[in-house]
Parts: C-alpha cells; structure tokens; sequence
C-alpha cells in the first residue's frame, strides 16, 4: 500500500455555499465553524453558507472561510479512521495543513488568516498590482522574462508554480501587463490577467509578510506530528519554530506547487485527499502525474463516500 497524503486548497477555491451541507450533517464540523465564528467574533459560517458572493471574495473574508470550511470536512473525515503520511496545503492552504499536522490550534490559525488576508490587501495600493496566469510557458524561459522585464523597471515574478504549462506571475501592474504582452516568448500560448486583490507571492507583499512575522511570534507553533510539505521549500519540514519562518517567507516567494507534489511522489505518496472546497488541486495533480489518485472531499457526501481501499 502507498501512502497517503491530505492536500487542502487556497484562495480561488472558495464557493457560496460550502461546507454547509457537512455543517449540517456532522457534529464535528459544526463545532468547526462554531469555533471560528467564537474566533473571529462575526459569522464565518453565515459567509460561508449563505454569501454574499462579493464579500466571500474578499481576501480578509476569504482566508478564513476557507480554513474553516477545509478543517471542518477535515475533522468530518477523521472519523473514517484514515491518517495522512504527509500534509501540504496551495498557498493559504498550508494553514489548514498546519492545524491537520497539530502544529496549529484552529483558533489560532483562524485569527492568523484573518490578519494576513488583511496584510495582504493593504500592502499594495489598489490597482497598482496584479496577477496572470500563464499557459504553455516554460518555467526557466518565463523566469527568464520576469527578470527582464523587472531589470527595466517595472517588476513581475513568478508566483504560483501549479503545474506543467500553468504558471502564475505577480507584481506591478506594468510588469504584470508586460507578460501579458510579451508571454508569447517565454512559450505561452495564452496568458489570462486575474481577477485578485493584490499581487501575492511576490517580492511587493514584503511590508504584509513583516506585519505578519510579528503576528506569528505572538502564537504557540508545536513540532508537526506529520511532515508538513512547505510551499517555499516543496519539502518535509517537521520544527514548529522553522514551519513559522517559512510562512513568513511564504507571503513573498513562489508557491512551488508542482514540486511540492513530485516529491510527495517521490516519498511514496500515490493517493491525495483533496480536502475543502472545490476540486483546484485534484486537477494541478492530475496534470503533474496522472497515475496517481486523487480524491476529492469537498462535501458531506465526499466525507461518506471517498474510496481509498
């Protein structure tokens, strides 16, 4: 038997409506949101299974309501016995995976969401940054564009490496336009501006990532009881006071995503358990390696139903 890890999805997966059905049916996810609601001091579940669809999408709103929507199917799924080898989460995801790792407390992640999806829309001015998705393009040749557009004056990197042939850049508007543009070189067949916020994962959110570290220092990080896939790293890191680093670097460096995934692969992992909202990271795996399997809990009957045997 192979082995099994626990994936839980980021920003972009979020849906109105999630994770209500599994409220409803489990006692144990609906402590979950009772918990954050307690947490946050407003109703995270209300947003989570009602809307609206406009304040859902904001990123302060957003962050936690999909923690608490994935640690809710999480805990929901716990009680068909199966352990994860290892956990990983895209980007705000790694919070979940921290709180499945028991490195976390669930409020304590709650209240950290929430303030970094705040530092994150408040550190760039709006309008002034931005995010694309690339598709087609060759990692190093689109590295290779980013820094040439960046040396002119008008920066852009890479952000999210989710898999063969999708990458996602970030940074100023310009630099950003300027990939659009130009993408062609690096290999893109289509690149597609993205409807967010700010410009995450780059070089620009170093004033959210600093207003961060500060917030981290002030909560409990235990070793991890299962190893933690970082996405800075895309490897096993298992010290409590090393995984707080590396959320802090997390705000302003790449989301290694596909590499995350082949060393999981590389570890022995050939089943994932995608668990949250959405199906964004069965997908990305799908197109990364196609023999493994992937199954997907993102509601009450994925927790009844998922075949792992």
């Amino acid at each position: 038997m192979g082995k099994i890890a626990f994936v839980f999805p980021g920003q972009g997966a979020q849906a109105v409506g999630m994770g209500q059905d599994a409220a409803e049916a489990f006692e144990a996810s609906r402590r979950v949101y009772e918990a954050a609601d307690r947490a946050l001091g407003f109703s995270v579940s209300a947003l989570c299974f009602e809307g609206p669809e406009d304040s859902l999408r904001q990123t302060a709103n957003t962050q936690p309501a999909l923690l608490a929507t994935s640690v809710a199917l999480l805990e929901a799924f716990k009680a068909r016995g199966v352990r994860p080898d290892f956990v990983a989460g895209h980007s705000l995801g790694e919070y979940s995976a921290l709180v499945a790792a028991n490195v976390l407390d669930f409020a304590d992640a709650i209240r950290l969401v929430r303030a970094r999806g705040t530092f994150m829309e408040e550190a760039v001015p709006s309008g002034q940054g931005a995010m694309a998705a690339t598709l087609g393009a060759e990692r190093e040749a689109l590295d290779a564009l980013c820094r040439d557009i960046s040396a002119a004056g008008t920066q852009v990197e890479l952000a999210n490496i989710n898999c063969p042939g999708q990458i996602v850049v970030s940074g100023t508007a310009a630099g950003v336009a300027a990939v659009v543009e130009r993408g062609k070189e690096a290999g893109a067949k289509r690149v597609i501006p993205l409807d967010v916020s700010g410009p995450f994962h780059s070089s620009l959110m170093r004033p959210a990532a600093d207003r961060l570290a500060a917030k981290l220092d002030e909560v409990a990080f235990r070793d991890a009881e299962v190893p933690v896939i970082a996405n800075v790293t895309a490897t096993a890191v298992g010290e409590g006071a090393r995984l707080r680093e590396l959320l802090v670097e997390q705000v302003v460096s790449p989301v290694l995503w596909e590499d995350s995934i082949r060393y999981l692969i590389g570890e022995g992992v050939d089943t994932f358990v995608e668990i949250g909202s959405g199906t964004v990271l069965a997908g990305l795996i799908k197109k990364i390696d196609k023999t493994v399997r992937v199954v997907s809990v993102g509601n009450a009957a994925g927790v009844n139903e998922a075949e792992l045997g």
